[in-house]
């Protein structure tokens, strides 16, 4: 696992990057979102994350509507460089529906 070089983030066509959030200190896997790169900026700066919305087209700080934001611990790429995992601590459920992760049964 490196830390993220955000130089070195191999974007896709559309000019995303998919991140995994995984909370530090259970290590569950709470969501899948997609970046630009002004999220990642965005998310190494205020260190809470932010998203691209491919569905509105839009930067998205997660929590800024719900107040369940993600805290930044450390920002990492896989091998090559296509992926993002992010170390969080939540604040708050992280799902819209109001589990604390996206992959948990309701």
């Amino acid at each position: 696992m490196r830390s993220l070089e955000i130089d070195a983030v191999s974007f896709d066509a559309n000019g995303l990057v998919p991140v995994i959030c995984q909370d530090q200190e259970s290590l569950s896997v709470l969501m899948l979102g997609y970046a630009n790169l002004d999220a990642l900026q965005k998310t190494i700066e205020t260190k809470e994350v932010h998203f691209f919305s491919r569905s509105r087209q839009e930067l998205w700080h997660k929590g800024a509507t719900s107040g369940n934001y993600l805290k930044v611990i450390s920002l990492h790429m896989d091998c090559d460089s296509d992926a993002v995992l992010a170390f969080v601590q939540p604040v708050g459920p992280t799902c819209h529906t109001g589990a604390n992760s996206c992959f948990e049964e309701q």
